[in-house]
């Protein structure tokens, strides 16, 4: 394994990378969706009824998890590329990483 790899910084590149693909991969199924509105209300209707179900319930927190972890590592990059920095970056990444935990973990606990 190559010696950057091993960094704590970049696991939060790579989580960021990762949770940009995975919300880019969503987004075709959120246009599907509002795109059923346009078809009437009984289609639109139709495929919410299955978003009521727990499982949907888990894929919407892992949905909030993934904006925000985006969110909070688009924001350590702003940071890394305007303010000075210091050895206390590995920490500033894994707050970041933690909020987004805390940050999808209350949207679950709001859920049930």
């Amino acid at each position: 394994m190559k010696a950057y790899r091993r960094q704590p910084l970049y696991l939060a590149f790579l989580l960021h990378r990762l949770s940009g693909l995975g919300l880019a991969l969503f987004l075709p199924m959120h246009f599907y969706l509002l795109g059923l509105a346009l078809n009437g209300d009984a289609a639109l209707d139709r495929a919410l009824e299955w978003t009521a179900g727990p499982l949907f319930k888990l894929a919407e927190a892992g949905l909030v998890l993934l904006l925000a972890v985006h969110l909070f590592g688009g924001l350590r990059l702003l940071a890394l590329e305007n303010l000075p920095w210091s050895d206390r970056q590995k920490n500033y990444a894994a707050v970041a990483v933690a909020a987004s935990f805390f940050v999808a973990c209350g949207f679950l606990l709001r859920a049930f």
